[in-house]
């Protein structure tokens, strides 16, 4: 019984799973970080107030839908962010270590003009038989 529970503790991919989840809480910690103390005072260059203490009432209730637009910002922030400091750089990486001829061929279905791989002998898009 323990040697099962270390067989399955040990295997590969329970390991990158764990270490793939404590990468991503400390990454998601660092984004969030570089939006609430970088981005966001940021924000009073372009006169972006912090709308926190926007209210309305409804009933005898408060709805404090300024901390809502406030959310909003920070998602959109944390979005450029992830975007101009992570993906670009990743694909320009990626693009630079791309050798000629690392993709496949790829030829036009003459029945839906989709690209498809050279090889395929029947389109997946239409299903048409190719010649």
């Amino acid at each position: 019984m323990l040697k099962e529970f270390r067989d399955f503790i040990l295997r590969g991919n329970v390991i990158d799973l764990a270490v793939g989840i404590v990468i991503g809480a400390a990454f998601g910690a660092t984004v969030t970080s570089f939006v609430t103390n970088v981005l966001t005072p940021l924000l009073g260059f372009l006169r972006i107030p912090n709308f926190s203490k926007l209210t309305f009432t409804a009933g005898t209730t408060p709805v404090p839908y300024g901390l809502f637009l406030n959310q909003l910002i920070t998602f959109v922030l944390v979005a450029a962010a992830i975007f101009f400091f992570v993906v670009k750089p990743v694909n320009a990486m990626t693009a630079r270590m791309k050798k000629p001829g690392d993709e496949p061929p790829i030829k036009t279905c003459p029945f839906c003009a989709t690209d498809i791989p050279t090889a395929a002998t029947r389109c997946p898009h239409c299903t048409s038989q190719l010649g």
